[in-house]
């Protein structure tokens, strides 16, 4: 995909879930707070500051497992996923990193969600 393409499949994915949840548009924190909360598979409940940083960090590791840089190691004993890397993550531009969290975020909702 272009970035072009990335940034309108993008700002249509922010359009969704702002209508699905009757919100302001989410910005890239709350979408990935979204997909931790989803891989965590424990259902909506209240998070601690903490709780919610941790689930921000599940979902960047599985974010970029999908471009085999992260796997999966296992469950801890509450049930939250452990990932470990395995690749070295390039070091990207601040336009890079953005672009591709941005097209990561939209693959993921793609295929996992819908």
């Amino acid at each position: 995909m272009t970035p072009a393409e990335i940034n309108k499949k993008y700002i249509e994915l922010q359009e969704r879930i702002a209508q699905d949840f009757d919100s302001e548009k989410p910005d890239v924190k709350v979408l990935l707070f979204l997909i931790g909360v989803q891989e965590l598979g424990q259902g909506p409940r209240k998070f601690s500051k903490r709780q919610k940083e941790e689930l921000m960090h599940i979902a960047t590791c599985k974010l970029f497992s999908m471009m085999g840089f992260y796997e999966l190691e296992g469950l801890d004993q509450d049930g939250w996923p452990h990932w470990k890397l395995v690749k070295t993550i390039p070091n990207y531009t601040l336009l890079e990193q953005e672009l591709l969290m941005k097209s990561l975020i939209v693959n993921y909702f793609e295929e996992e969600i819908n």
